[in-house]
């Protein structure tokens, strides 16, 4: 047994000074690292072995296509336009994070979505209904829960994970409809 850990841990090692080894060789040969003179701008795959690509050379932009057998300048680009088109993508990136945190904010029913103080100003909270009999209460929201009741005499519960792949019931479900296929008769 400790002969069988000490050739473990003597193989990892090896393993680990190759590893090392390859490694301050590409640095020496420069491999895999960039200078900054060349960028990817974008890159869009067209087919399985087909790419096309902008890239940024000193103060050139380049449209080009590549595939396994050879690379193909299709244009070259004025570089203002280049960057026209890479600021209007960051803001229509930010302002669909924007909306994504403010659709989850609405989910959760967080004060983040009330509006300016001024009582004047419209607010987007979302209103819930009062409790009945409770003066001021409000309910909290709740998700629809599915598949309460029962299945085949069963108890089904609802909830968080109900229908998702962490839903426990599916699973039993699963191996039940699984067994009952697989049994000889």
């Amino acid at each position: 047994m400790t002969w069988m850990v000490i050739r473990l841990i003597l193989s990892l090692a090896f393993v680990g000074g190759v590893l090392w080894f390859a490694a301050r060789v590409a640095k020496k040969r420069g491999l895999g690292m960039g200078n900054g003179l060349i960028e990817v701008v974008a890159r869009q795959r067209m087919g399985r072995s087909s790419t096309v690509s902008v890239l940024r050379v000193a103060d050139r932009v380049l449209v080009v296509g590549a595939t396994e057998e050879n690379v193909t300048l299709l244009a070259e680009m004025d570089a203002e336009v280049v960057e026209e088109v890479l600021a209007e993508a960051e803001e229509e990136r930010l302002a669909a994070q924007e909306a994504r945190r403010l659709a989850a904010a609405a989910r959760r029913g967080t004060p983040e979505l009330a509006g300016p103080a001024d009582d004047d100003a419209p607010t987007t909270q979302i209103s819930l209904p009062a409790l009945p009999g409770v003066p001021g209460a409000r309910r909290t929201h709740r998700p629809a829960v599915r598949g309460h009741g029962t299945h085949g005499g069963r108890p089904v519960a609802g909830g968080l994970a109900a229908g998702s792949v962490f839903d426990r019931a599916a699973w039993t479900q699963l191996v039940e409809g699984l067994r009952e296929r697989t049994v000889r008769r």
